[in-house]
């Protein structure tokens, strides 16, 4: 097998890939009005009035005129500019009349829920299309073969909420589900409508190794143990695939937990008796069969931390994990690495959030590096500036280096929507120009100071500071402002693996340390007396998977969706987290 060539990015746009990327880009934005300017959205939001106005003896599709009304005329948009009309969808009953056309043509495929990391209420978004249209990095073909991998796939296929649409007669004309991205676009995809799953419960998908009734569970440790027994039960295993390393990280947690129990349901094909199964206990029996010798193989390696590369060990065709494990996700990495071991490739599926997916990775190695990919549009505020319609950037404007957040207008009717994200923009591609970046975190995930704002990025530079057998292991963090004691500072709640190191005494020092060298407002305000030492606390081991599991079912989000926030400002989260606390350095 031939390894893909790497791409590095260019600094600089040359005319060529200039003309390139600006006629693609123009191209985009055609094909994308041209979709949603017939909606209902189009034709009465205010937000579009001015835009409305301009074009209005225009032919969208033909005159090109109306790419620069749009640049000139829409603004940015967040989501209150859309909550009353996704609120049409949520209304008992939910009318035709009321909700047809209404972001997008005709009536969406689902309904994209969020994951309310930051502890706010959810956020809802129609998704229209069956699939994104994201075209695949060049290394796809490369590792194309004659039959798909095996997989582990630990992707959930439930709902949140089921809407029926009604007609003027009563009648339900289609069933709309709330739900997570992942099982929006695989229910929209297979063709899976919810009247149909008991038709579905016992079997299995092809080349994966849970039956399809196991992503129908709707708690986090039965979910991932299902799992993870089915795993366990398959020697010939190649890929696992998993939304979040921590959800992986996870799954290996639980096995190590429940070793025992699982080699006994291996040994004697009887499903274990844990709970919130108990609706998919018969789909699941039906797939189980008694298989002493395979019990007795995975005996003989023991759980995960008995011994290094484990993974190839239970698994010896495993080749890759493939999950989203960058910024404050890659925290777990090295615990993930000792589990698999050096000759299992991880990759990132790409970048995007519940609004829009549109990068891929730039290298196939590479899980920190994206490249813009889409069909929907893409433009940019540079993070220093006014978020103000003039200050729009589009792709060629871009300057490596700096920070940007993504603003996204989309077949699924958004205009100009500003994601709570932000890039750190490192080049463009040299085959089409598009943006190369890396993700900088959270827009809204800081820590206000009363002279700067810390970001994800630099919360990262103190966790790697301090991360090291001879201060801590650190398995994953979050973060708050640390009021305790005044000046206020920068608190660090972490999770670590393994003991506490000889030089822990130094470990706030570094923390410090590492602050200072992303901001030297950091240094003056210490020395000033307006900000003290950070702090560190250690809770205890098992704390944010526990908290995965609890907030998940406290939200009614989609398992697997449920995030530890970088940055916490929930009373109630830092309540519970302190609760936890084991240490403090």
């Amino acid at each position: 097998m031939t390894s893909p060539s790497i791409v590095h990015p260019l600094t600089s746009l040359p005319p060529r890939l200039l003309a390139v990327l600006k006629e693609a880009t123009d191209q985009r934005l055609r094909n994308v009005i041209g979709v949603i300017i017939t909606s209902r959205y189009a034709s009465s939001s205010s937000y579009l009035a001015d835009f409305r106005s301009t074009i209005r003896d225009k032919d969208v599709k033909e005159d090109s005129s109306v790419l620069s009304d749009f640049r000139n005329f829409v603004p940015l948009t967040d989501y209150e500019a859309y909550r009353p009309w996704m609120a049409k969808f949520l209304e008992r009953p939910c009318k035709l009349s009321e909700v047809e056309n209404l972001l997008a043509p005709g009536l969406p495929s689902f309904i994209a829920i969020t994951g309310s990391t930051s502890g706010s209420k959810p956020k809802y978004f129609t998704r229209y299309l069956a699939f994104t249209g994201l075209r695949g990095p060049p290394h796809d073909k490369v590792h194309s073969r004659s039959l798909p991998p095996v997989t582990t796939g630990m992707l959930w296929w439930g709902c949140r909420d089921v809407v029926e649409v009604t007609g003027a007669s009563g009648d339900v004309v289609k069933t709309v589900l709330v739900t997570g991205v992942t099982s929006g676009f695989a229910r929209t995809m297979q063709g899976w409508s919810i009247e149909t799953d008991n038709t579905r419960m016992a079997s299995m998908l092809p080349f994966h190794t849970s039956p399809w009734a196991t992503g129908l569970i709707d708690h986090h440790r039965p979910f991932l143990l299902i799992h993870a027994l089915f795993a366990l039960a398959t020697p010939n295993v190649e890929k696992i695939l998993a939304g979040y390393l921590t959800f992986f990280v996870d799954m290996v947690y639980y096995i190590q937990e429940d070793w025992d129990m699982l080699l006994s349901s291996i040994r004697n094909g009887v499903i274990p008796d844990i709970d919130h199964i108990d609706d998919v206990r018969d789909s699941l029996q039906v797939n189980m069969r008694a298989d002493p010798q395979r019990a007795d193989e995975l005996a003989s390696i023991g759980p995960p931390f008995s011994s290094p590369a484990w993974a190839k060990r239970i698994w010896p065709k495993l080749n890759t994990l493939t999950t989203v494990c960058s910024g404050s996700f890659a925290a777990p990495l090295p615990t993930t690495r000792s589990v698999l071991g050096p000759d299992v490739l991880i990759t990132s599926p790409g970048y995007g959030c519940t609004e829009c997916v549109f990068g891929v990775p730039l290298n196939l190695e590479d899980v920190d590096v994206f490249v813009v990919n889409c069909p929907n549009v893409v433009e940019y505020v540079n993070l220093v500036d006014n978020k103000a319609q003039e200050n729009i950037l589009q792709a060629w404007d871009l300057q490596p280096g700096k920070l940007y957040q993504p603003v996204v207008t989309t077949r699924d009717g958004l205009w100009r929507y500003a994601i709570d994200d932000v890039l750190h923009v490192i080049g463009f591609d040299p085959r089409d120009g598009s943006p190369v970046f890396r993700y900088h975190g959270r827009k809204n995930s800081v820590i206000e100071l009363p002279y700067t704002s810390i970001m994800e990025a630099e919360l990262l530079k103190m966790i790697q500071a301090i991360n090291g057998e001879d201060i801590v292991q650190v398995q994953e963090f979050t973060s708050i402002l640390d009021r305790r004691e005044l000046p206020e500072t920068v608190g660090l709640i972490v999770e670590i693996t393994g003991d506490i190191g000889a030089k822990a005494s130094s470990a706030r020092q570094r923390a410090f340390e590492a602050l200072v060298s992303t901001n030297d407002e950091h240094q003056r305000a210490f020395d000033a007396g307006r900000l003290r030492l950070p702090t560190i606390r250690i809770v205890k081991p098992g704390t944010f998977r526990d908290y995965r599991r609890y907030r998940g079912e406290q939200l009614n989000t989609a398992v697997g969706q449920t995030k530890v926030p970088v940055v916490v400002t929930s009373p109630d989260v830092l309540v519970w987290l302190e609760e936890r606390v084991a240490k403090e350095l």
